[in-house]
């Protein structure tokens, strides 16, 4: 297989003035989308060096809080203070039923307000650009599986949990081999959707590609799983940089993953 690109291909530009970026609410006003409001952890290692960044998206009826339990807050810490940054949109109120607009629909506003808060982070304080990566719950799990193809260009890889598709989405960057750590919780995983089912076909797609994904059945249903799950998404992160191929764990995965 031909190695991938390893730089991001597709990295976005400020489309307005940048708000100042800080620890906390940060409103951004991209073109052509309303002003949102973002919370951002983050701290002065960041004007020093160029860490990693996460967008995390939460899931119905949650808020981005919610990035201290999916990311685990002592890790979101650890890697605020090696300058990385953590991102977690507020949701739009008129996207309906869902937080995000790609969970029913096809309008990109969220992942234009990302790709504003990453060209402004890169403008500002700088971006380990080979470290862009997503994760999310339930609508976020299905946002994050969203955006990992949509903004392939500059995503290095991903962790849904309970996310997933129902069919392959548009492909920014086809050359980007794309890793995914793919969380359910088995066949009690349904919230209208069956996540086992959204979660294998998100694999396959990956696959198709030519990316690597690997399914983590922790088997409590509709949650996200604790403990060693949290570390082994940040290890997985570390490991599959930007254009990684072929992924390291092909022949087994890190010892300390858990067992599932």
């Amino acid at each position: 297989e031909p190695p991938g690109p390893s730089k991001p291909t597709m990295l976005p530009a400020p489309t307005s003035a940048c708000p100042t970026l800080a620890d906390g609410e940060v409103v951004f006003e991209p073109e052509g989308v309303p002003p949102r409001a973002v919370r951002l952890w983050m701290s002065d290692a960041a004007a020093t060096m160029d860490g990693p960044l996460v967008f995390y998206w939460h899931g119905t009826g949650s808020q981005p809080e919610e990035a201290l339990f999916g990311l685990g807050s002592e890790l979101v810490a650890e890697v605020v203070a090696q300058g990385g940054i953590i991102v977690a949109a507020m949701h739009d109120p008129t996207a309906g039923d869902c937080p995000w607009w790609l969970v029913l629909g096809s309008r990109e506003d969220d992942l234009l307000l990302a790709d504003e808060v990453l060209a402004c982070a890169i403008e500002q304080v700088g971006v380990d650009v080979t470290h862009v990566h997503t994760a999310g719950m339930s609508a976020g799990g299905l946002q994050t599986s969203q955006m990992s193809f949509r903004r392939a260009g500059y995503i290095a890889s991903a962790a849904p949990y309970s996310g997933g598709i129902i069919t392959p989405p548009p492909d920014q960057e086809p050359g980007n081999p794309l890793a995914a750590m793919i969380f359910h919780g088995g066949q009690d995983d349904v919230v209208v959707l069956k996540f086992q089912q959204t979660s294998e076909l998100y694999q396959a797609a990956i696959a198709a590609r030519g990316g690597f994904g690997f399914i983590c059945d922790h088997g409590m249903g509709h949650s996200i799983p604790q403990g060693a799950a949290q570390a082994s998404v940040w290890q997985f992160f570390h490991d599959h940089p930007y254009g990684t191929r072929p992924s390291p764990y092909v022949d087994g995965l890190p010892k300390g993953f858990p067992e599932y």
